[in-house]
């Protein structure tokens, strides 16, 4: 699955465009490796995102092609 959309099924950021543009900027890391907007990611990767001056680090736990907003916080883990 594509990061961007990955960021938007499981509710860490609202909009796949706003997804989008964070990897443009360099906001977004994959396993330490800086993401582009297309970057494949698997259960198990570690995202880093940056928030201005804040950071959340989270872990893919399963990957699914729609969530419900119920569903959406079961998809990562806060590490």
């Amino acid at each position: 699955m594509r990061i961007d959309k990955f960021l938007k099924n499981s509710r860490l950021i609202k909009r796949r465009t706003v997804a989008k543009e964070a990897c443009e900027q360099e906001r977004i890391t994959v396993n330490g490796k800086t993401a582009k907007p297309g970057t494949e990611v698997k259960e198990g990767d570690l995202i880093k995102i940056t928030f201005g001056n804040s950071e959340i680090t989270v872990k893919i736990l399963k990957l699914t092609e729609s969530s419900k907003k119920e569903d959406a916080a079961e998809m990562y883990e806060i590490v």
